[in-house]
């Protein structure tokens, strides 16, 4: 390495010392930091006492972890595919040139800026059985069947029913998804122009120039709003929190990991045993994640490649 080569790895270096200090204490410090207490009996309030893998033999045995982790799963199987669809589904919608364009962008993107806890609160009153605005707007057509073909059916109690408690929650997720729809508009954006105008030529429908244009284009796009969403949905904690009350949902429904861990370290004070959780947490987004970027190779198309 030259004098000159040595003098440019400094400047950069010193250029990249902030972010390098930064990721040290609040990313690797932390990570290193967690293995080691899941290791532990740790109580935040006395030493750490280590015990080796006891903590990950209990949750081997721990019900309510079972019972979260398949919450989990459950929420993730089905809000990350309807997320992407909705999201996707939109941007296509809104890429379109028609008037006010603008107004409707906007419309779908706002939700997306408002706080967690405050979208929590809202669909808590729209959810609501009795008073909530999406019951209110479903009976009245459910009413005309039951009327018509002598049935009884009545919309849920959406977060009182186990049964329904996690699509509430999954509604809830899906009305801000502005982000993820603003990100897909940028995709688009960059499908070049001659390849529809020459499938316009050739006579392709709107569906073939989708399957056979648009989707291939756009799918690192897609790809990323897929690993975000991903990880996201794993993380799902402040809405059920703030809907349930800091509970757990009518028969734990919607007891997810993140509120397990949080119950635990901040609840019960059993801090070594939240760790252990959130180990687990972290490899199951870790494998999913490098599982689906090894899917993706065949799937995902990068120009120039």
């Amino acid at each position: 390495m030259t004098g000159q080569e040595r003098h440019n790895l400094r400047v950069g270096l010193l250029f990249i010392s902030p972010w390098i200090v930064g990721f040290l204490v609040l990313c690797a410090y932390p990570l290193v930091s967690s293995v080691y207490f899941s290791l532990c009996d740790y109580s935040v309030l006395s030493p750490a006492v280590f015990i080796g893998a006891q903590n990950y033999r209990d949750l081997a045995a721990d019900e309510v972890f079972w019972t979260a982790l398949y919450n989990t799963f459950f929420f993730a199987a089905l809000a990350i595919p309807l997320g992407l669809l909705v999201s996707l589904s939109l941007a296509v919608l809104l890429n379109f040139e028609a008037r006010g364009r603008g107004f409707f962008r906007t419309v779908f993107f706002l939700p997306s800026l408002v706080p967690m806890v405050c979208l929590a609160v809202l669909w808590q009153w729209m959810l609501n059985g009795e008073l909530g605005l999406v019951n209110s707007t479903i009976n009245p057509v459910l009413d005309v069947f039951n009327h018509a073909l002598g049935t009884h059916w009545q919309a849920p109690n959406w977060l009182a029913e186990a049964r329904y408690a996690k699509w509430g929650i999954i509604f809830t997720v899906l009305w801000g998804v502005g982000n993820a729809v603003v990100i897909f508009l940028a995709g688009l954006q960059d499908v070049p122009r001659h390849l529809y105008e020459s499938a316009d030529i050739d006579g392709a429908s709107f569906w073939q120039k989708t399957l056979h244009i648009t989707l291939p284009v756009i799918s690192p796009v897609i790809y990323f709003n897929m690993i975000m969403g991903l990880i996201g949905s794993f993380q799902v904690f402040a809405v059920p929190y703030v809907m349930t009350g800091g509970g757990d949902g009518p028969g734990r429904s919607l007891l997810f990991l993140a509120t397990y861990l949080y119950q635990n370290a901040f609840d019960y004070w059993n801090m070594g045993y939240a760790c252990a959780i959130g180990v687990i947490l972290f490899a199951i987004i870790l494998l999913l994640t490098l599982f689906a970027t090894k899917l993706s190779e065949r799937h995902v198309y990068y120009a120039g490649k």
